[in-house]
């Protein structure tokens, strides 16, 4: 195998391996207050600046395919780890705000089954702010599968051809 091909999968597995690893060490201790929303907020603004930032990427790039698969092994499990600790978050703070209460991991389980639009029904929202935010994280569940997924295939073909 080429060092590209090599590159490609080592560095979007590494990648998610890091991620993972920052979400279970993060501290989540953060007091409920007005900012909670806005944490929010600046979380989903940094994952438009890294989406960004991997577009130019792979317009740079000798082999924007394989950047384009590294884009979306940042962009994806960043997305995803933003509403975990937003669901976490939510569920320490407002006990009884989903049918059970939620580990860093039952937060992750739980968010990849609303983005797979699996929902297995084992854990739902149950108050209302836990509805909101699972609202705007199946909103944002098709931005990301629409048009960020179009976006940086985009980039890759206009790279390629």
């Amino acid at each position: 195998m080429t060092r590209a091909v090599i590159s490609a999968v080592v560095r979007p597995a590494a990648t998610v391996g890091v991620l993972l690893l920052v979400y279970y060490r993060l501290p989540m201790d953060q007091p409920e207050d007005g900012y909670t929303v806005l944490r929010l907020v600046c979380a989903l603004l940094l994952v438009l600046v890294v989406l960004w930032w991997q577009i130019r990427m792979i317009g740079r790039s000798a082999h924007p395919g394989w950047q384009g698969v590294q884009a979306l092994a940042l962009v994806v499990p960043l997305f995803l780890l933003v509403f975990a600790q937003a669901c976490f978050v939510l569920a320490r703070h407002q006990p009884g705000s989903f049918t059970v209460p939620l580990s860093r991991t039952d937060a992750l389980y739980f968010v990849v089954t609303v983005f797979a639009t699996v929902g297995f029904g084992d854990i739902a929202p149950v108050s209302a702010a836990a509805r909101v935010l699972v609202t705007v994280q199946m909103i944002a569940d098709l931005l990301v599968v629409g048009v960020a997924l179009k976006v940086i295939l985009a980039a890759v073909r206009r790279r390629s051809g």
